[in-house]
């Protein structure tokens, strides 16, 4: 069983996660242990990067139907969770555009799929956080404004590419 290092590096996160998942989904691992162990992978930038690389992504089902003892992990560890989960909305969103641009059907579901676990995951975190966080990139997805400009910009996202986000990020609320 691999324990989890106190500063766990991106690639040590993502081998971490994919083994604690396949313990899970074969029944090895409750949800409760689960989640005690992904809180504390959680609590470093690299740790919850490596964590949401894998389970948004993958194929395992955690991220389709979050055990309430995860939720309670993932409200726990704050912003840090929020804006991870924030990017990933509009990196997902901005790619599934991208990738219909090229006819490519399966890159494109993928990205959809992880747009709407971010989407459903930021529904069930910390409500004022979220809030937050998704006016500061609706802001610069729709008017060009505040700290994520830079961050759209970063990844040459253009403006149908925005609108989109701008879309996701309504649809939190909607939800």
């Amino acid at each position: 069983m691999t324990t989890t290092p106190l500063e766990p590096t991106f690639q040590q996160a993502m081998e971490i996660t994919a083994q604690w998942l396949a313990l899970w989904e074969n029944g090895e691992l409750s949800d409760e242990v689960l989640a005690d162990r992904l809180g504390e992978l959680v609590a470093s930038r690299d740790g919850a990067r490596g964590f949401f690389v894998v389970s948004l992504v993958g194929d395992c089902p955690l991220m389709d139907r979050l055990p309430e003892p995860l939720v309670l992990q993932l409200r726990t560890a704050g912003v840090g969770v929020v804006d991870l989960t924030a990017r990933n909305l509009a990196m997902s969103t901005a790619m599934a555009l991208h990738h219909g641009r090229a006819d490519d059907a399966e890159q494109q579901q993928a990205s959809l799929r992880v747009a709407s676990r971010c989407t459903e995951l930021l529904r069930l975190l910390e409500p004022l956080g979220v809030k937050e966080r998704l006016e500061t990139l609706l802001a610069a997805a729709a008017a060009a404004e505040g700290e994520d400009v830079a961050f759209l910009d970063r990844w040459g996202y253009d403006a149908e590419q925005r609108q989109a986000i701008a879309a996701a990020v309504e649809a939190v609320a909607e939800g």
